[in-house]
């Protein structure tokens, strides 16, 4: 629920921003980049925190090699990603791969729901919520995008 309140919220305080003062975001699709890549912040940095860590590596469906370079790999793309959304010029290419990012990383979650994994202790957002908040990130990527 962290990511969808950082991209919703980050959305909302910066599109007011826009409205009220800066002109850089006086419009939706700035502010909507600028939320996800709040959104991305929060979700690519617990990838290097140890705790977390752990349980991201064990999110990695047992058919794919490597979970630990690939816990890493995601998470350098998720914050490479954010900082590419804050660039005008990137932003368009970097809420594509994000995009596609969150399609690919989408068996993990499945896995981790299936499983009943949890996540730094608590349990992983159920499969029916998990699918629709993913259909949310998506939708929102493709939109920054264009």
């Amino acid at each position: 629920m962290i990511p969808l309140i950082a991209l919703v919220g980050g959305f909302a305080v910066l599109r007011l921003l826009g409205l009220l003062a800066l002109d850089g975001l006086d419009a939706w699709q700035p502010a909507l980049r600028g939320g996800l890549a709040l959104m991305f912040v929060t979700t690519g940095v617990p990838h290097f925190v140890a705790s977390w860590r752990r349980d991201f590596v064990a999110m990695i469906p047992p058919a794919l090699p490597w979970p630990d370079l690939l816990v890493t790999l995601t998470g350098v793309l998720e914050l490479a990603g954010a900082v590419g959304l804050v660039v005008p010029a990137l932003a368009p290419l970097a809420a594509g791969g994000l995009a596609l990012l969150m399609l690919a990383m989408f068996p993990a979650n499945v896995y981790a729901a299936r499983g009943g994994l949890t996540l730094a202790g608590k349990p992983v957002t159920p499969l029916p919520a998990r699918s629709a908040l993913q259909v949310v990130f998506v939708a929102a990527a493709v939109a920054a995008a264009l």
